[in-house]
């Protein structure tokens, strides 16, 4: 019988501490996808890449989606390193779950509001917001990133 609770608790901390380290994963892939659009969609605003409203739309949605699914992958307890896997979220996160969430809706509502442009001049101006919108997010709740080594001297 002991033996049995024994290793019943044993899964239970392993299965915790996975499901944990997973919720880590899984936000730093969606913020990977949530970069790679803004990527796209910051070509389009600068004008470096031609707008198309339709290829621009269907980022926007990808934000959309991902503000949605945001708050739910910071349960509690998922603010510490598992393994490989690192946390880069701040305390804040959790100390001012509120605060956090509505920065995540924000976000969809200035993404939303950005899917109306109507050409390049106009969704330039919206996308402001989406961009400010992350930076203010992530100078909140995401840890610094660590510096950058210095690049070698020309010699």
């Amino acid at each position: 019988m002991k033996k049995s609770i024994t290793i019943g608790l044993a899964l239970a901390v392993f299965g915790a501490t996975a499901a944990i380290a997973g919720v880590v994963q899984d936000r730093q892939d969606l913020m990977k996808a949530n970069n790679a659009a803004s990527r796209t969609l910051g070509g389009m605003a600068r004008g470096t890449t031609p707008y198309d409203k339709a290829a621009a739309n269907a980022q926007l949605q990808i934000l959309v989606d991902n503000s949605a699914k945001l708050p739910s992958l910071f349960p509690a307890g998922s603010d510490k390193d598992e393994g490989t896997v690192k946390s880069g979220a701040t305390p804040a996160v959790w100390s001012d779950n509120a605060g956090f969430i509505a920065a995540s809706t924000k976000l969809a509502t200035d993404a939303k509001t950005a899917m109306a442009a109507t050409d390049q001049a106009s969704f330039a101006m919206a996308f402001q917001a989406v961009q400010g919108d992350c930076g203010g997010c992530h100078r909140t709740y995401r840890k610094p990133p660590a510096p950058r080594p210095a690049p070698p001297a020309a010699q």
